[in-house]
């Protein structure tokens, strides 16, 4: 399995970031997951018209079908609009399973709900 942090930066000029999501690979299957609490959390820290950029870009992730594949996932690590960034894709030596992805999701993002799904 791999995986890729998604971040709302912060500060870019020293690299200031905040983790809000992941993105699990396991073969041709894609799951983008994020946390509605942290991107609600980082609401303060941006002008409105920015946050709503970053929080329609992140809530929409789960459901684009352009993150279908690594080449898309290694091209979002490319991009960086100042926003959101993605880090490059992580192999991970564990099982691909509901509960491996949790806890990745809980020690890296956040220990509350979940918004999912599986492409």
């Amino acid at each position: 399995m791999q995986y890729s942090i998604i971040y709302a930066v912060i500060r870019p000029e020293i690299s200031e970031r905040v983790s809000l999501g992941l993105i699990f690979v396991d073969g041709d299957k894609v799951d983008v997951r994020y946390s509605p609490q942290k991107l609600d959390a980082v609401r303060s820290l941006f002008p409105p018209k920015e946050y709503e950029f970053l929080s329609q870009v992140v809530s929409s992730m789960p459901t684009d079908d352009s993150i279908n594949s690594v080449e898309a996932i290694n091209y979002l690590t490319r991009y960086s609009n100042n926003l959101i960034a993605v880090s490059p894709l992580q192999n991970i030596d564990i099982a691909p399973t509901e509960q491996s992805k949790v806890r990745l999701f809980k020690n890296y993002i956040y220990e509350a709900k979940v918004t999912s799904a599986t492409k």
